[in-house]
């Protein structure tokens, strides 16, 4: 398949079209219109900061049903006694600094650059982007970010500076979605750790029809 090059206009080309590892077109811009599109259409950004923007859509897709989460004895445990204090949307800029920074050194280098640190800042301010937050003793030690539209939350990033921060807040988050009638949570890519929370891969077209009809 080939790669489309995208231009100033305002479009993608359909999902589908991408490579076998989801790549579907480079180029364009991160505006705010063209980073909603692009989760209304089943695509997300992920690049080096040395490469153009590259646009993604793959198939499987790596997704989590609210109502299958798993939550482990330990885990059980640490809710049960709110371990870290839970908040959302409290500090969104230092999640992503945060993410941005514990990213570098897992294989790539960070894949957050100033520009989409920048983006998603634009898009929290009128609500699409949101944080979750674990916090121990006034000190922000784990959570995450993403894009919320409708009822299908866009996971972006997560970082932990202590055991089990990350994923306390993600199992707390996950189940305030839940409540606010979320009912997919896109995990973009394969990852061992939320597999182990109950994500799972669903075909492209399963995916694609569920967004259409979640947002």
């Amino acid at each position: 398949m080939p790669v489309f090059l995208l231009t100033d206009e305002l479009i993608f080309p359909a999902p589908h079209l991408a490579d076998e590892d989801g790549l579907l077109a480079v180029g364009g811009d991160l505006s705010a219109e063209r980073l909603l599109l692009a989760y209304r259409s089943g695509i997300f950004p992920w690049f080096n900061d040395d490469e153009l923007i590259q646009w993604w859509s793959p198939d499987p897709r790596f997704v989590l049903f609210p109502d299958e989460i798993k939550i482990s004895k330990s885990m059980k445990q640490l809710l049960k006694r709110n371990a870290f204090e839970f908040t959302t949307n409290k500090a969104f800029e230092q999640v992503i600094d945060n993410c941005k920074t514990i990213n570098r050194g897992e294989g790539n280098g960070t894949w957050i650059t100033d520009d989409m640190k920048a983006a998603y800042i634009q898009l929290h301010q009128p609500g699409y982007a949101h944080s979750a937050e674990a916090w121990n003793n006034g000190e922000l030690v784990g959570g995450l970010y993403g894009i919320r539209l409708g009822r299908t939350f866009f996971g972006e990033s997560m970082f932990s500076k202590q055991g089990n921060a990350s994923k306390y807040a993600f199992i707390k988050y996950v189940q305030q979605l839940q409540m606010e009638g979320v009912e997919l949570i896109d995990c973009q890519v394969y990852t061992e750790h939320l597999e182990s929370l109950g994500a799972r891969m669903i075909d492209r077209d399963d995916f694609l029809k569920m967004v259409k009809g979640l947002i």
